[in-house]
């Protein structure tokens, strides 16, 4: 029973991959539902984030903003420190959890696991999977898309990308490297392709628009 983990920068398509992945059978852990649980309102998260940067966090519901959270973390380093610090561990815990609920779990040997995170290198979740699938795209693609879906400024775009790793960084921790640059019936071929040959070739596959590379 493969596990997966399906990472990427942000805009760069990931969500739209483990969508198809979902479609084809795939059993799913979403790292951002789990980190959204894990500060529902009388959490331990949740009350550690009211504390670290006050109740201006907070919707009228009480709910965290994640938006006001975003425009005061992605500028400040240390303060997107102290947010990792509170979430990570709690998140990282409850996917440690599933992953080995899913190994132990018989009957099943053909089912996939994708753990679907966007921090699982800088976490060292790529640890606990079989393959790391990275989606990728270019620079100046990722920027627009962000820009466009977010409505953020360049400048804003340029903070956010810059508060994760490299593409470049996270490439050379992957098995397999989807080219998500074309359109989405491009991806959606190259991911039923992965689908139906996944796990039977070695080394570093970077498959979708551009030419197969090992």
């Amino acid at each position: 029973m493969p596990v997966i983990g399906l990472t990427g920068s942000i805009a760069s398509g990931k969500s739209f991959v483990t969508k198809i992945l979902k479609e084809l059978g795939a059993r799913i852990i979403d790292a951002d539902v789990i980190a959204r649980q894990i500060v529902e309102p009388g959490t331990v998260g949740w009350q550690q984030i009211k504390e670290a940067f006050g109740e201006e966090v907070l919707n009228p519901d009480l709910t965290v903003s994640r938006k006001k959270l975003a425009d005061i973390v992605f500028p400040d380093r240390a303060r997107m420190r102290k947010l990792n610090e509170i979430t990570h561990p709690i998140i990282i815990q409850n996917i440690k959890e599933e992953i080995n609920r899913f190994r132990m779990a018989a009957g099943e040997p053909t089912r996939v696991l994708v753990v679907d995170a966007p921090l699982l290198i800088e976490t060292g979740l790529h640890e606990l999977v079989d393959e790391v699938w990275v989606v990728d795209i270019p620079e100046e693609l990722q920027i627009r898309r962000l820009m466009e879906r977010d409505g953020l400024t360049r400048e804003q775009a340029l903070d956010r990308i810059g508060s994760q790793m490299p593409a470049a960084e996270k490439k050379k921790y992957a098995d397999v490297v989807i080219d998500n640059s074309g359109d989405f019936s491009a991806t959606r071929k190259t991911v039923e392709d992965l689908w139906k040959q996944h796990l039977t070739k070695s080394g570093v596959e970077t498959v979708g628009k551009q030419e197969t590379q090992f």
